[in-house]
């Protein structure tokens, strides 16, 4: 018998006890991308019509190299945990929910390296 109320009991049950902080980097990571994409909306905006070399040229400064690296990050770190929590979900069985998790994780690391070297290429000139 134990002298804890049902309460007490409830409190941080979970089979992993990471919910709340999934749930808070999934918040933090939308909030971050809401001006990160108006940004970029508007700044991609502003380029309409322009040619390759004013593209490269708008890429290649400083700022701009730095948001559409925080940019590409916070959106494939956004996705990676929203597909994290699909699998979880709706995947059964755990050998194949397991090779899903890793298939995917590789997947958005893959993309988001290729897209962050893409963008230092095009600031560096390279």
């Amino acid at each position: 018998m134990s002298l804890r109320t049902p309460l007490s009991q409830a409190r941080g049950l979970g089979s992993a006890k990471d919910g709340t902080h999934h749930w808070f980097v999934m918040r933090v990571s939308s909030i971050a991308m809401v001006p990160l994409m108006l940004w970029l909306i508007f700044s991609l905006g502003s380029l309409a019509g322009a040619g390759f070399e004013a593209t490269s040229a708008w890429v290649a400064n400083p700022l701009n190299t730095v948001l559409l690296i925080l940019t590409v990050g916070a959106l494939f770190h956004h996705a990676y945990l929203g597909l994290q929590v699909i699998i979880e979900d709706y995947v059964h069985g755990e050998g194949k929910k397991f090779a899903s998790l890793i298939a995917m994780q590789f997947l958005m690391l893959l993309l988001a390296v290729t897209g962050i070297v893409a963008i230092l290429r095009i600031a560096f000139g390279s």
